[in-house]
């Protein structure tokens, strides 16, 4: 009997203990739904194929027209960049959970010895995959296309990753939380959240230009850290670390406050007889 037998063993015996085993079932499950679908794979491409040819585009034609963009060619299709990695994380994570609803398992997936830390898990491991699909292929387009390599960011490019990654997983917690508690009548939240955070957590421009009123708000976004970061590799050749600090120190809390609402939404869903609600 090997190691991964007994461990296989302990965790069917003592269902409390976190089993990374249950995580990696999960996790080939959405694997295997990816896979087996084409359309879900191009889907995953399409979308961030087309805004990055977009505005790589506007880019282009604004370069040819203003030297200072010329100077700082990469910034629309750099901020573009990370804008996907941060929607696609939260969509990623939301949209494996909204695959349980939209089969009718979810019923069996709360049913089952899967935890719901284990079942997290699992969702911010196929997030991961979602965005390796559907990103990877953009970024490696953008280099023949516009000449832009988003790995030229260096470290700052793990840094950033990480802490939108972060944001993407906190939100995509809530709003789980939020199907679990509301079912499919806080569907849109889903589709829709990050549209309402993008124009606030300054994609494409400093948060200088925002009205000073609303400066306090993106200030309070992990997200506009990692864009004033990238804007201060860009144009001015400087990696923030006081930024990249600032924004995973924010993250910490945001996920830990995450956490509490999920558990809170999930065991006010007991308390009401709502888990098992699919429909608005």
């Amino acid at each position: 009997m090997t190691g991964r037998d007994l461990e296989r063993r302990a965790a069917v015996r003592d269902p409390a203990r976190f089993s990374p085993a249950r995580v990696g079932a999960m996790v080939l499950r959405h694997w295997y739904l990816l896979r087996s679908s084409w359309p879900r794979t191009i889907e995953l491409v399409y979308w961030p194929t087309v805004q990055m040819l977009t505005w790589g585009f506007v880019q282009s034609y604004i370069s040819q027209k203003s030297s200072f963009f010329a100077g700082v060619a990469g910034t629309f299709i750099g901020a573009l960049l990370l804008w996907d990695i941060l929607l696609r994380s939260q969509q990623g994570f939301t949209f494996a959970f909204l695959e349980e609803m939209w089969a009718r398992n979810l019923g069996n997936v709360l049913m089952s010895p899967l935890r719901p830390s284990e079942f997290l898990v699992s969702l911010g491991v196929a997030s991961l995959i979602r965005l390796a699909v559907g990103m990877v292929p953009v970024v490696l387009l953008a280099m023949p296309i516009f000449g832009y390599n988003l790995f030229g960011l260096g470290f700052g490019l793990a840094v950033f990753f990480a802490n939108l990654m972060l944001m993407g997983w906190s939100l995509g917690i809530v709003i789980c939380g939020l199907l679990l508690r509301q079912g499919m009548g806080a569907e849109s939240i889903a589709w829709s959240l990050m549209f309402l955070v993008m124009p606030i957590t300054c994609v494409y421009y400093p948060v200088t230009t925002l009205p000073a009123w609303v400066q306090p708000l993106a200030w309070a976004l992990p997200s506009t850290y990692v864009f004033e970061g990238m804007r201060a590799i860009v144009i001015d050749r400087t990696f923030r670390a006081d930024l990249m600090i600032e924004a995973f120190a924010m993250n910490v809390a945001y996920g830990a406050a995450a956490l509490v609402a999920f558990y809170r939404l999930l065991d006010s869903a007991r308390a009401n007889g709502s888990l098992l609600q699919t429909g608005e």
